[in-house]
């Protein structure tokens, strides 16, 4: 959706020290090859329970980069709720509006290493891994939990 997670106020940096982004004397061949690497891919509209309905089958596996929970720029509501309704579908147990669920497909995801999310994946496997975040001039290191339903 974004680069570095910037949904609001995306902008596009130049330099004067690279070459262009965009060759006009290379486009068809640029868009062949994007074509190519695109032709098995199929691109939805659709949120994460509608995606994990449609495509969940004994062989699939969902990996959901979730928001990091507690940080703003995302530019969509995505409340504590609906990580515990992910966290449940993943454990293969609860019910969403009524209606059991159970996942037939494997799942990975990854979140913030807060506690709370660590509260609300507790009781799947879990792992926690420091990464150096360097986007612009923005360099940190951070970390994540890795989270599957499966050993």
């Amino acid at each position: 959706m974004a680069f570095g997670a910037k949904v609001e106020g995306q902008t596009f940096g130049t330099a004067t020290t690279a070459p262009i982004g965009i060759n006009l004397l290379r486009l068809e061949e640029n868009l062949s090859a994007a074509h190519l690497r695109l032709a098995r891919t199929t691109i939805e509209h659709l949120s994460w329970l509608e995606c994990i309905e449609k495509y969940d089958r004994p062989h699939t596996l969902f990996y959901l980069d979730l928001p990091y929970w507690g940080t703003q720029g995302y530019g969509v509501e995505f409340g504590l709720e609906q990580y515990g309704a992910i966290a449940n579908i993943a454990r293969k147990i609860g019910a969403i509006a009524n209606i059991a669920r159970k996942i037939k497909g494997s799942m990975i995801i990854s979140v913030n290493d807060i506690p709370e999310m660590r509260q609300t994946f507790s009781g799947l496997y879990n792992e926690a891994v420091v990464l150096k975040y360097s986007i612009g001039n923005n360099r940190h290191q951070g970390k994540e939990l890795i989270i599957r339903n499966f050993t």
